[in-house]
């Protein structure tokens, strides 16, 4: 009796799993609901007129001695990748003739094996494997639009090779390194082979002969109950899905005849064999171990220096350089830098470093100036608490100060200028100019003192650059 409910859903399905794919075993179920040309009709001798042989309507014997009632139901176990023989592949490879490659060998040993023990189990279900030559074909001859006229795109084209991205690496190419791993200067043929995203992915089909009875073995009476994919991440796609609660899946195939049609119904299930709580347990052991060991790993990298910040408090971290001087006066510069903070609600940590001096750098010309290149790091941290949070309250930042010095032969130095400089409020990479100046004594004694004694007006207090902290 024909099923009341079928499914309808064909699309395919997409799993996940961290398990090996060779533990995956489908039980496909495969029988006949109805036909046309059930009752072979044989001539007989009538009792009478009105009287039919009750021999009539007994099923035939067929010549390879199964009966057709035996052909109407099947049920097999696969595995993944596992090969079932069909009759067509029987009585192929049995001819040394046909067997061209060495699969074709091996399949034909396996066959002969067969037949020695028994003849294969297998009737109408049987399978091609990744390595099939039905595979390759099949990946190549798929359409992706029901239109009459369709054309192939270019990324069409190329998705259908990425299962062979496997096999097409054997040879020469696999066999050397490469000496090349970037292409500095891709060529358009390039860029367009290499834009499909090529992952390693193998291909199992489930097929049918739902040939007539004693007429199995040709190749239009194939056809596919389910196509199995798995790449090298562990996803698995299903097409059409496992059956479990759903109806099973429909077939109707013509006979030789236009008037005559079967219908199939077929189920998919998933009866890969669970782990034991044993395992599961052990398992869970073996990742719990995995994952602390790269805690521990992932945290001797980092270490444990850090220190949290003081609640309602900002941290302030510079990295700095002091990175040239240009347009001054006399050579062999050096600069003495030095940070001030705010009196008000900024700290520091116990060994603070607000101040540094560069080494001596001798100027070279750059256009009309004389630059001093120094490329001097420089670090400090402070800590702000902010007490008043009011809007209008808005915190003072601090100071960067630096004086510019010239060194003579003699080792006497002059100051070349004075500059002050806000650190930004903004985090992230800023470049700071900072403008300078420098008091001077008018007249010509001063500027020969200068040059010839060293030593010139200097700032008491250089925070006086602008208006100091201590200034109220």
């Amino acid at each position: 009796m024909a099923e009341a409910v079928w499914s309808t859903d064909t699309g395919e399905a997409v799993y996940r799993s961290r398990d090996p794919v060779r533990n995956l075993r489908l039980r496909v179920h495969l029988k006949r609901i109805t036909s046309s040309n059930f009752l072979h009709y044989q001539p007989a001798a009538q009792m009478g007129k009105d009287l039919i042989d009750l021999a009539t309507f007994r099923p035939p014997q067929v010549a390879s001695g199964h009966r057709p009632d035996e052909e109407e139901e099947e049920e097999v176990v696969i595995g993944w990748q596992e090969k079932l023989f069909s009759q067509f592949e029987v009585d192929l490879y049995q001819n040394e003739s046909a067997c061209q490659s060495p699969l074709d060998h091996q399949y034909r040993q396996e066959i002969l094996k067969l037949e020695n023990s028994g003849g294969r189990k297998n009737r109408r279900i049987f399978t091609y494997t990744d390595s099939d030559r039905y595979t390759d074909l099949e990946e190549y001859c798929q359409r992706v639009t029901t239109a009459a006229s369709e054309v192939p795109s270019f990324l069409v084209e190329r998705m259908a090779n990425v299962r062979r991205r496997r096999q097409d690496r054997r040879g020469t190419e696999g066999s050397k390194l490469k000496s090349r791993i970037i292409t500095w200067e891709p060529s358009e043929d390039f860029i367009r082979n290499s834009h499909a995203i090529n992952t390693p992915l193998q291909t199992m089909y489930i097929m049918a002969d739902l040939g007539p009875n004693g007429k199995l073995g040709y190749k239009a009476h194939e056809h596919i109950l389910c196509i199995l994919k798995v790449d090298s991440n562990g996803v698995i796609t299903v097409k059409p899905d496992f059956t479990g609660i759903k109806g099973p899946y429909r077939i109707e195939t013509e006979g030789e005849k236009q008037e005559h049609t079967s219908a199939w119904k077929y189920t998919i299930d998933n009866v890969s064999s669970l782990a034991q709580p044993e395992e599961e347990e052990r398992e869970q052991r073996v990742f719990k171990d995995l994952y602390g060991r790269h805690k521990e790993y992932l945290s001797s990298l980092v270490g444990t220096d850090f220190e949290t910040t003081v609640p309602g408090a900002l941290r302030l971290f510079v990295n700095g350089e002091v990175v040239s001087a240009q347009g001054y006066e006399y050579d062999h510069l050096y600069i003495h830098f030095f940070v001030e903070l705010p009196a008000t609600n900024w700290s520091s940590p116990s060994f603070p470093q607000f101040s540094g001096v560069t080494q001596t750098c001798a100027t070279k010309s750059l256009g009309m100036d004389k630059v001093a290149y120094f490329s001097y790091p420089f670090t400090f941290e402070a800590f702000f608490l902010h007490e008043d949070e009011s809007a209008d309250a808005l915190p003072e930042w601090p100071v960067l100060y630096c004086k510019v010095l010239s060194l003579d032969f003699w080792q006497r130095y002059r100051v070349e200028g004075y500059g002050a400089a806000v650190l930004p409020a903004t985090p992230g990479s800023h470049t700071l100019t900072i403008s300078t100046w420098r008091p001077m004594e008018l007249g010509l004694v001063a500027e020969l003192r200068r040059f010839f004694i060293g030593g010139s007006l200097e700032l008491e207090d250089p925070s006086y650059v602008r208006i100091p902290g201590t200034f109220k």
